[in-house]
């Protein structure tokens, strides 16, 4: 293995850029639904399926670059895979709906390259520093997405739609370019070395299929407040910037778990600990958006203890990717199979939530639903901490 090789400080680095874009492309859309609904003349629902289709994408392609990486490597599998994001985020420059839905479409591609891949590379290359690694990977996610989401509410109040996807779609080039010296350590998966690490496929273990509930149950909570939260709290009557202001503070208020679990999932009762907290902040603090007010002291508390239950729920399904598994191999296999069959479940919230809001004109159904997930998220997180890791 080359790792040992490695520039561990520019690893770092460009690995936090490659993480900036993996909620980047998705979480600037929206503040800019409402205008791409205008311009396009499309329904909520069909806007919906903005964030839908890179779900899908995951869900169809992780155990395909899961392959892939095997017979590439997988520094080399998440720059090829970059290109194509590259490519999608300026294709939905173009004004018309097939280029949007194509480029979006692309973009997934990209983006899932580095959803499955990178929690390997750093069991790889930091397997003394897996903490320190996941939290910057999950730190530079959340914290990019949010600032891209604040950027995009700003942005497009200045500028044209097409302006504000193609400044905010720099982000990539930069990554790209910043991963190129990694490719001197990429390491193609042998036969000899595959056979060496033969282990019982994950798809047939009972921790594998939690491990993928709770990041499924995670994703369409997370993607659907994501994607509708501007909407629910405009119906309040506040404006579209607080409301953009407020999604972004969501994604903040999660900041501090990317270092909090990490850190404390690996100390005694600290995983039940944290699930404690993601069932106040995630299955309770929602409950506040059924109150129809535009007190902003009052929205911005709930928010912020939503958000940070977003934060653990993420978090900790990273967590169980590397510390539920036991060599980097079955770390992408479990993430690979957590986010193809998570995704799927994630995809169908936007788009089904925007149809049930088309058809009843209210969001306080759609909150229920997804306090109730949220119950389910933690309950099977409970059952992912008592279980033992993967078996080989």
């Amino acid at each position: 293995m080359q790792s040992s090789k490695l520039n561990k400080k520019w690893f770092l680095l460009s690995m936090m850029l490659v993480a900036a874009n993996l909620r980047l492309p998705i979480t600037i859309i929206p503040p800019l639904l409402s205008t791409i609904e205008k311009d396009l003349g499309i329904p909520k629902s069909l806007a919906g399926l903005i964030t839908s289709i890179p779900l899908i994408t995951f869900a169809i392609l992780s155990p395909v670059i899961v392959k892939v990486a095997k017979k590439l490597g997988n520094e080399l599998t998440i720059f090829v895979f970059f290109i194509l994001l590259i490519a999608g985020s300026y294709l939905r420059i173009i004004p018309t709906v097939w280029a949007l839905m194509l480029g979006t479409f692309l973009a997934g591609v990209g983006i899932d390259s580095g959803n499955v891949l990178v929690p390997a590379l750093i069991k790889d290359h930091l397997p003394h520093q897996i903490p320190l690694g996941t939290s910057l990977y999950t730190m530079s996610m959340l914290l990019i997405g949010a600032i891209g989401t604040a950027l995009s509410g700003v942005l497009i109040t200045k500028v044209s739609l097409q302006s504000t996807l193609a400044i905010l779609s720099v982000v990539a080039i930069v990554a790209l370019v910043f991963w190129i010296p990694n490719l001197r350590y990429n390491h193609r998966e042998t036969a000899k070395n595959f056979e060496r690490k033969q282990y019982r496929s994950v798809w047939n273990q009972n921790l594998g299929w939690l491990i993928t509930a709770f990041f499924g149950l995670q994703s369409i909570v997370y993607y659907s407040f994501v994607t509708w939260l501007p909407s629910i709290l405009q119906n309040h009557g506040i404006s579209t910037i607080f409301a953009s202001n407020l999604l972004t503070l969501l994604q903040l208020s999660g900041l501090p778990c990317s270092f909090i679990v990490p850190f404390l999932s690996i100390r005694k009762n600290g995983l039940r600990n944290l699930l404690i907290m993601l069932f106040v902040g995630y299955a309770i603090a929602p409950l506040g958006y059924l109150i129809s007010t535009s007190n902003a002291v009052y929205l911005t508390i709930i928010t912020i203890v939503t958000g940070f239950g977003s934060g653990l729920a993420f978090n900790m399904a990273v967590v169980f990717f590397t510390e539920k598994t036991t060599n980097p191999t079955q770390t992408a296999e479990v993430s690979g199979m957590a986010q193809s069959a998570g995704y799927l479940l994630a995809a169908v919230g936007p788009v089904l939530f925007g149809f049930i809001e088309n058809v009843s004109g209210s969001w306080n159904m759609i909150i229920l639903i997804l306090v109730a997930l949220s119950t389910l998220l933690a309950l099977s997180g409970l059952l992912v901490a008592r279980h033992k890791p993967i078996e080989e």
